[in-house]
Parts: C-alpha cells; sequence; structure tokens
C-alpha cells in the first residue's frame, strides 16, 4: 500500500462532497507527471489525503482509498467540458483517472502547521515550485500528518 496527498479546490470538489458520493472519480488531472504517478503508481487500496488548495483553510482535511485503478478520462473527448483535450483520441487516450473512495474527515492540519513540522520538511508539498495536484506521501509523513490531528 502506498500513500497520496490528492489536492482539490473545495469550491469545485471537497471533502463534503466525497463523503455526499462515497465514491467518485478523480478526474481532470492535467499535468503529466502527476498523470503518469497515478497512471504508474497508483493501486487499489492506496491511502490518500485530500487537500484542500486555492481556499481559506488550506491543508489536509480528509482520507479515501483508490478503489479503482487508472482508466481513461472521458471528460477529455467531451467539447463542452472544461477539461476537453482536443488532441486526445479515444484510441490513445492521452488523460486517466481513478476512483476513490470516502473514508473520513479529518480535523484541518493547515499548510501552514505542515510547513513548520521538521518531520515534513521533505514532502514535495512543502519544496518550492511543487504545484503537482497528485504527490506521493511516505509512510512515516503520512503517521507524523495524523498525528498532528489528534485523531489517531
Amino acid at each position: 500500500m502506498a500513500y497520496w496527498l490528492f489536492k482539490t479546490e473545495p469550491d469545485a470538489f471537497s471533502i463534503d462532497t466525497l463523503k455526499q458520493q462515497k465514491v467518485s472519480c478523480w478526474e481532470g488531472v492535467r499535468n503529466y507527471q502527476a498523470r503518469n504517478m497515478m497512471r504508474d503508481e497508483v493501486k487499489i487500496g492506496d491511502q490518500v489525503f485530500i487537500y484542500h488548495s486555492s481556499c481559506k483553510d488550506v491543508g489536509v482535511v480528509g482520507i479515501a482509498s483508490v478503489v479503482k485503478e487508472a482508466y481513461p478520462d472521458h471528460f477529455q473527448f467531451d467539447p463542452e467540458g472544461p477539461y476537453f483535450d482536443s488532441k486526445s483520441n479515444p484510441d490513445n487516450p492521452r488523460w486517466i483517472m481513478v476512483d476513490i473512495e470516502y473514508q473520513r474527515h479529518l480535523r484541518l492540519v493547515s499548510l501552514k502547521r505542515i510547513k513548520a513540522n521538521p518531520a515534513l520538511a521533505e514532502m514535495p508539498l512543502v519544496k518550492r515550485g511543487n504545484r503537482l495536484s497528485i504527490m506521493p506521501v511516505t509512510e512515516s509523513q503520512w503517521e507524523e500528518i495524523l498525528q498532528m490531528t489528534g485523531q489517531f
């Protein structure tokens, strides 16, 4: 089992939305490095921190698990949708998605607190210039963030 952090803007898709839906596709990834991790490394059973970005309370807010591995992101073929890619085709799709299932909410662990924790200094999230929407989390980083919630 591996650990991941998936970023989302809560006004577009939040941990509350995931809880309501129970299972959801994680679509709209349009960065090749993030896509490659999702395609090649994200597996059923992996655990995912849901991270709210571009909002008032930025940080880790919940946990999901991967329930379906990479498959074509059908939104890339919708010319009316925000994720349309005219260069992708069904025979050789450029973009993929995975399905995740809600596990639980967490007490917010803010980006400020994550950055201030020396045990998390090597997380891609806190590295300068890293703006990926999907990133790996080590087991020790996962446990440290859980400790920071006070809900372990």
